[in-house]
């Protein structure tokens, strides 16, 4: 046996519902590198937030043999 609804969804639950699947992540660019990254958030390329050194960045190292 299958469930069934119980009450019907509105017009406006189901558009609500719906939107958030067209929703796309907002980029800003870091003052310091101009790279696109978060908003509110330390960069992830040069570690500045606020125009101030939060982090410093991890960078990838090759290694050669």
């Amino acid at each position: 046996m299958a469930g069934e609804p119980k009450r019907r969804h509105s017009k406006t639950r189901k558009r609500v519902r719906r939107a958030a699947i067209k929703l796309s992540v907002n980029l800003v660019t870091c003052k310091s590198c101009s790279k696109l990254t978060l908003p509110h958030v330390v960069c992830k390329y040069c570690g500045f937030y606020g125009g101030k050194k939060i982090k410093t960045p991890k960078t990838a190292e090759v290694i050669r043999a």
